[in-house]
């Protein structure tokens, strides 16, 4: 790979007769907070599960990147830790666990916990625990992110700060994907949209372009007319890419 940081080629998967992904063929760059979105039960837990290494494709291949002490983080939807442990504690012993230098410190500063570094885990609020799953994911320094749903059932301010914390780790030459339901903010924050729908990525491309292809106002009404289409007729891909080349 050249700029890009995670590559699928040819991929597909699926449970019995229900595809996730058929035949796709994507690269995703670093420095980008790509967003994954797709109504219920399309598979997008899956399809994020493939692209962190956690499931193996039926057919194709994905392409990681060579990482220091790890190359992809996950964070799933509802993270647990071990109870008894501070927040501080528990990052030090992921940090333990990767054999990472890692300053817990400076990892509970930047998703905005520092002031929660004592308190342990199992009186934390879910937004605090999404956060400290945020510090857990950047142990090691990994090239790659994925979040699954990080900001399900959280208040608007709490789920805001999550959107903003994920787009400032791809600032660092990092790729962030997450999937979200929340399609107001994945508009407002997201550097590339990718709508999984029918086994295939029926949109593809950063929020502004997606609303040129599509004459959309808003991103939940590309995907509403989008996913209509494709229950209707099989999916035509459209890869307009983020800076407008299609």
């Amino acid at each position: 790979m050249t700029d890009a940081t995670l590559a699928v080629d040819g991929v597909s998967f699926g449970f019995g007769d229900v595809s996730i992904l058929d035949d796709v063929t994507a690269t995703l760059d670093a420095g980008h907070l790509t967003a994954l979105v797709g109504p219920n039960g399309a598979g997008k837990t899956t399809a994020l599960e493939l692209l962190a290494g956690l499931r193996a494709p039926d057919a194709g291949t994905v392409t990681r990147p060579d990482g220091g002490a790890r190359s992809v983080a996950y964070l799933p939807q509802s993270p647990q830790f071990r109870s008894g442990f501070t927040v501080r504690e528990t990052v030090a012993f992921y940090a333990d666990l990767v054999d990472a230098d890692t300053d817990p410190a400076a990892l509970l500063d930047r998703v905005g916990l520092a002031g929660a570094a004592d308190r342990r885990v199992e009186a934390l609020s879910g937004g605090m625990t999404r956060l400290l799953g945020l510090a857990q994911a950047l142990v090691g320094d990994p090239p790659v992110v994925v979040l699954d749903e990080p900001t399900s059932g959280l208040d608007p301010d709490v789920a805001d700060h999550i959107f903003g914390v994920a787009s400032d780790l791809a600032t660092d030459d990092r790729l962030v994907v997450l999937a979200s339901h929340d399609l107001a903010a994945v508009e407002a924050r997201a550097d590339r949209v990718v709508l999984l729908a029918d086994g295939a990525l029926a949109l593809d491309g950063a929020p502004a372009d997606l609303l040129a292809e599509t004459g959309a106002e808003t991103l939940r009404d590309a995907f509403s007319q989008t996913v209509r289409a494709t229950d209707r007729s099989s999916v035509d891909v459209r890869a307009v890419r983020p800076g407008g080349d299609a």
